[in-house]
């Protein structure tokens, strides 16, 4: 993710105008909010959210299956 300066956003303004901060992430799909001048929070579009996504549920399944096949005799053991 890119940052841009236009989107940055003081934790102060953030919580005294939040409509604002709204408004802003409609117009520009996401907002960074700065604590003590620092990248602290970042508030974003909910669709961006969703397609950005780390793991839908197939790919938590494979990871889960992947894992179980590597250590199943430890699991087998910790089943006993």
């Amino acid at each position: 993710m890119q940052i841009n300066i236009d989107n940055l956003v003081s934790i102060s303004e953030a919580n005294q105008n939040f409509s604002r901060v709204a408004r802003l992430v409609d117009e520009k799909g996401t907002a960074v909010i700065l604590k003590n001048n620092a990248p602290r929070y970042v508030l974003l579009d909910y669709n961006m959210f969703r397609q950005n996504s780390v793991a839908d549920d197939t790919d938590v399944d494979k990871a889960a299956s992947r894992i179980l096949a590597k250590h199943i005799k430890a699991f087998e053991e910790l089943a006993k």
